[in-house]
């Protein structure tokens, strides 16, 4: 999944919908940090987590 993303991608977590809409900051190999709405700023492994790009925005 990491491979798709790049910095500025607006993405979402499906397994944490609370978190609402992030955009992604950095993508190093499987680490992605994302800015979410909610959350703050998250470090998450692509290899673990599933991030849904949202291209509605």
């Amino acid at each position: 999944m990491a491979s798709i993303l790049e910095p500025g991608m607006m993405v979402r977590l499906p397994s944490q919908p609370d978190w609402g809409l992030g955009q992604v900051q950095s993508v190093i190999k499987d680490r992605v940090t994302v800015n979410f709405e909610h959350a703050g700023k998250v470090v998450l492994d692509a290899k673990v987590v599933d991030l849904q790009p949202d291209f509605s925005h």
